[in-house]
């Protein structure tokens, strides 16, 4: 009787041990809220049952809003835990008219307020267009819970942006073509002429499915002009703003974590530069999305989900 008294109190310092070594992790409950960030309250959302390593995604712009990764981030919150959060200036967040937080070291503050807040320690990061500079200028600064990176669509210098839309308007009519060149230039147009020449390029290598998403269209409705203007340009194919001369690819070796490329088949992030990118991280995986743009989440949904899972699922 003595022994089995003794081993069963053994048995108890050693549960008792373990559990005041064990790390505690937060259960993240699905919620909305709000984080202050200098210069105003940043909206988030916990998507899924608080299992599994959280998914932290960051959308597109700057200022676009994260409403288009709505079915992306439905789907994966039946499996895991799941972040979205509209950066300061749109969508759900407070508005921003101060241009002194227009820039990318804002957003990367805004980021690690919203981590720390939430007390996300280990996570998978997820960042489209923008947000893909946004991932990898915060992974630049703060690589040590990011368990694995997904850069969908990447802008990661932008002067291959610009050199890629160049290369996608010699696809179109020479008519629009022309069109688009001289608005770059600044050169007066005629404002339906230019409305039409915009839709063709945008439904082509942007929303290539029709009619446009209703998530799409809600970003579209919420984002912001004003950050967008101030930080990269008038339209997609001008960058003008205080991001004309981003460039990571001198960085891009110095990732030390899992990472997976995706751009859609027609996407202005254009397949053979993004694997330009992939070649320079070691061990990174490139998968194109067939018969998607640049919104590979609303054009073909299933084939994004399909490369998302995949790679996790290695992890």
């Amino acid at each position: 009787m003595k022994r089995f008294i003794f081993y069963c109190l053994m048995a108890l310092s050693l549960m008792m041990f373990a559990c005041s070594n064990k790390t505690s992790t937060p259960v993240l409950t699905p919620h909305e809220g709000f984080v202050q960030v200098k210069g105003g309250k940043i909206w988030y959302r916990v998507w899924g049952t608080g299992e599994g390593v959280p998914i932290v995604m960051i959308h597109g712009g700057p200022g676009f809003t994260s409403y288009y990764l709505t079915p992306l981030a439905d789907s994966l919150s039946k499996e895991r835990t799941v972040i979205v959060f509209d950066q300061l200036g749109c969508g759900r967040s407070d508005q921003l008219t101060d241009t002194s937080l227009m820039n990318m070291q804002a957003h990367v503050d805004q980021v690690s307020a919203l981590l720390k807040a939430l007390k996300i320690e280990t996570f998978d990061l997820y960042g489209h267009s923008f947000g893909t500079m946004l991932a990898t200028d915060f992974y630049l600064q703060h690589p040590e819970n990011i368990r694995s990176i997904v850069l969908a669509s990447p802008c990661l210098r932008v002067a291959n942006w610009i050199s890629d839309a160049d290369t996608l308007m010699m696809q179109l009519p020479p008519n629009v073509a022309t069109v688009l060149q001289n608005f770059r230039k600044g050169d007066k147009q005629d404002s339906l002429e230019l409305a039409n020449a915009l839709t063709l390029y945008y439904n082509s290598f942007y929303n290539r499915k029709q009619p446009l998403s209703p998530y799409v269209d809600s970003s579209l409705r919420l984002q912001s002009l004003q950050v967008y203007r101030h930080m990269w340009g008038p339209e997609e194919f001008v960058a003008n703003g205080n991001l004309k001369d981003y460039n990571r690819m001198p960085d891009l070796s110095t990732i030390k974590v899992p990472v997976l490329f995706t751009t859609g088949q027609y996407d202005a992030a254009r397949p053979s530069t993004v694997k330009s990118y992939q070649q320079l991280v070691k061990g990174a995986v490139f998968e194109e999305i067939p018969d998607a743009g640049h919104s590979t989440m609303t054009d073909h949904i299933e084939a994004d989900l399909k490369v998302l899972r995949a790679f996790w699922k290695k992890l």
